[in-house]
């Protein structure tokens, strides 16, 4: 059943309110800093201007880090509230019926997941949207001569096991650590892609809420290394980050955009399935579009609109498949997959949608298409290459039960990892099928 809160705002909509209640925000989204700081306020903007065709003013409320977006429709005031306070918060408050959208710069739990199960699945593409792709930043000084760190070593850092710059190619410089504090989503992905279970960061460490300020604070710290979200990076120096045996690689629009990158991340908004706010579904609807997205762009981000780039040459990479991939651009689209080795996720549901436009926008067809599925290290061969061409097959069926008939499509087994070798995120990483489009 809708909460008071909410069925006063319908009455709001529908321009039926009580005297009284015209303070009552349109929309309220809560949660991570990350996304809240600069990007939601941003969408939101771009949204606004759209629905109601007048400017849009941002005021703060007097909190740290919140925001009211203020515009007026049809003649009445019209007001949106950001507040940004870390991914945890947003969920509180969704599950609270305080938040209408959920802002998150890691997926949702399994734990919060079964504590809205009664409400809504927050798995499902009716409340999981990914809205841009970020790469999680590893910063340091821009005077510091260390290039790159496997995450390993990046984890012992961040531990103190590894406490001066000289033991791994630095000067003779003691490490100060910088990290985002315990209710940051940005937190909960370095802690599970980098930590990992094994390790507990430094209780030395200090703690921001704010990524901006921490990319500020080790800029000028010679001595510093810390992590945030890409688009924070400032004048802060970023490293090449290897996962494995997989080669170094520093975040850069390819990179990310495909999530080959080690510490790339997803942003999420989430919303209670199809039961909430109908303004918020139509603002969800505005930021996957590509208006949308450009505003990502924008912001520092990286979009998901698919774009095609020509591979330099790479002595890594082997020569069948490189013979395989010749006259072929590589499109920054990965597909990946839910539970199961099959099931394409809720982020390859909207990007089948975005490769068909990309092909339609670029005069080309589903013949110019080749997928090239991988796997996840598996103990066999044989078992390997079954799973990497079931993987390119599925999404050859789904583009072509949404009339993009596909011809090219072929499994590669679980050569070319871009993790490592088995373990959750490196699986979830390699497990993939690549799009490349002919030139």
């Amino acid at each position: 059943m809708p909460s008071i809160r909410r069925y006063l705002r319908h009455l709001w909509l529908s321009f039926t309110l009580l005297p009284g209640l015209a303070s009552a925000h349109a929309l309220e989204i809560h949660g991570s800093n990350t996304i809240g700081a600069t990007l939601a306020p941003m969408l939101m903007t771009g949204f606004l201007q759209q629905l109601t065709g007048n400017p849009v003013t941002a005021r703060p409320t007097g909190t740290a880090n919140e925001t009211v977006l203020a515009t007026s429709y049809n003649g009445k005031p019209m007001t949106v509230l950001v507040a940004a306070h870390g991914t945890s918060t947003g969920f509180s408050a969704l599950a609270a019926d305080h938040a209408d959208i959920w802002a998150a710069s890691r997926r949702v739990k399994g734990s919060e997941r079964e504590a809205m199960a009664t409400r809504a699945d927050l798995t499902s593409p009716a409340s999981e949207h990914v809205i841009a792709i970020d790469g999680l930043a590893i910063l340091v000084h821009p005077s510091n001569p260390v290039e790159q760190l496997n995450i390993d070593t990046l984890a012992r850092v961040f531990a103190g096991e590894i406490s001066n710059w000289s033991e791994v190619g630095g000067p003779d410089r003691p490490i100060r650590i910088y990290a985002r504090d315990e209710q940051s989503g940005t937190w909960d992905t370095f802690k599970e892609l980098v930590l990992a279970g094994r390790y507990n960061l430094t209780p030395s460490a200090q703690r921001y809420e704010s990524n901006d300020q921490l990319s500020n604070d080790v800029s000028n710290d010679p001595s510093g290394i810390g992590f945030a979200g890409f688009a924070s990076a400032g004048n802060s120096k970023l490293l090449a980050i290897a996962d494995g045996n997989a080669p170094a690689l520093k975040p850069s629009a390819l990179s990310v955009a495909t999530e080959d990158y080690p510490l790339a991340r997803r942003l999420y908004l989430y919303t209670a399935g199809n039961t909430g706010e109908p303004l918020a579904r139509q603002f969800i609807e505005y930021v996957q579009s590509p208006t949308g997205q450009a505003i990502v762009a924008e912001s520092g981000f990286f979009p998901q609109t698919p774009f095609a780039v020509d591979l330099p040459p790479d002595a890594s990479v082997p020569d069948t498949f490189r013979r395989l991939t010749e006259h072929y651009q590589r499109l920054s689209v990965n597909f990946r997959f839910a539970e199961g080795r099959t099931q394409l996720d809720n982020k390859a549901r909207r990007d089948l949608q975005r490769v068909q436009q990309y092909l339609q926008d670029s005069g080309k067809t589903g013949r110019d298409l080749m997928l090239i599925g991988f796997a996840d290290q598996q103990s066999h061969e044989l078992r390997a290459q079954m799973i990497s061409e079931l993987r390119a097959l599925s999404a050859a069926k789904a583009l072509r039960e949404m009339g993009t008939r596909v011809q090219g499509y072929v499994g590669y087994g679980h050569y070319m990892p871009v993790g490592s070798a088995g373990g959750e995120s490196g699986a979830r990483r390699n497990g993939r099928v690549e799009v490349w489009v002919r030139r």
